[in-house]
């Protein structure tokens, strides 16, 4: 796992519950690798998907927090879109309800649905709003029914076995198209807007939408800088099962073709590759069980997880 500034980890001799000592020159030295990240990508917009192990960890969720703040105050404009499938998992089997999964979307009929707007839209995104607000943020709760900002429709999946088929999951929806008038209005104002992926119809019908699919289709909207999804693993993995730091839209094809990339990895990068192919700079899949992974990922030349590019790129410029 790449390290921030691998000189000030403590020495092997060091007793494992002593803070490492970091000298005021080390701290001069993180700041001056940052500057022309900062620079690069000051005023650019950057949408990050949260969720996994790094929304379930105290700690963890700290670390997000402080580094949705920082960004922001350093001048970037930083969206947060998040899930809640565990937490939304565990209310349901507590009302004595079974989730079931269709090619990774949850089927979700008017009881489930119910759940998710109480859990995704309510509890969790008041969570995340009050994280970053204690961290000395400004953050402000939507979902994408407020403003009617993200218009969807019913999604019908095509069958494994007959392409012609269509297998119907619910009120899971798929995005028409996003107004980011309200999203604008927040960044222009330093307030950062945290999002809960739940759209709706010109019926005014309310849909579960996907979270990666939401903050795609959010970063191609607002032209973003970068899109970056969090996951529970440490990127994508070639078939050693070692992480690929760099891949362009080619390879990833190659790769989803070979068998590769496959199951919950799967829809995470047709996500990357669509946003990358439509005007997004850059997408990260990165490891969200790394404290600070996002100022990892943004603000070192390492990173911690895998960067796609429409265009060849290698990990040397990894921005």
């Amino acid at each position: 796992m790449p390290a921030y500034n691998t000189h000030t980890l403590p020495s092997p001799c060091a007793p494992s519950s002593m803070p490492p000592k970091v000298s005021s020159a080390q701290k001069a030295e993180v700041l001056i690798e940052a500057l022309p990240y900062i620079q690069r990508f000051y005023d650019k917009t950057i949408v990050v998907k949260y969720g996994g192990n790094a929304m379930t960890d105290i700690a963890l969720q700290e670390d997000f927090a402080e580094d949705i703040v920082l960004l922001k105050l350093i001048g970037m404009n930083v969206v947060v879109v998040h899930g809640a499938g565990p937490q939304i998992g565990a209310l349901l089997q507590k009302l004595g309800k079974q989730s079931e999964f269709i090619q990774g979307m949850r089927v979700t009929d008017d009881e489930t649905l119910d759940v998710v707007e109480m859990v995704l839209g309510g509890l969790i995104n008041q969570e995340i709003v009050t994280l970053i607000n204690k961290a000395g943020g400004k953050a402000v709760g939507l979902t994408g029914k407020d403003g009617h900002f993200i218009h969807a429709r019913k999604l019908k999946i095509p069958s494994k076995e007959d392409k012609k088929k269509k297998i119907d999951v619910g009120l899971v929806g798929e995005v028409v198209r996003i107004d980011p008038e309200i999203i604008q209005l927040l960044d222009e104002r330093d307030f950062i807007p945290v999002i809960a992926p739940i759209g709706a119809d010109e019926n005014g019908t309310a849909y579960n939408i996907n979270a990666d699919v939401a903050a795609g289709k959010l970063a191609i909207t607002l032209q973003a800088e970068k899109l970056i999804l969090l996951t529970n693993t440490t990127g994508v993995l070639d078939k050693e099962g070692k992480v690929i730091t760099g891949l362009t839209s080619k390879k990833v094809k190659e790769m989803i073709d070979d068998g590769t990339i496959s199951g919950g990895m799967l829809p995470k990068v047709e996500c990357a590759l669509d946003a990358v192919k439509s005007g997004v700079k850059s997408a990260h899949i990165i490891d969200g069980r790394v404290s600070h992974a996002l100022l990892l990922e943004v603000l070192t030349t390492s990173g911690v997880g895998t960067l796609i590019r429409g265009a060849a790129a290698n990990r040397a410029d990894h921005h």
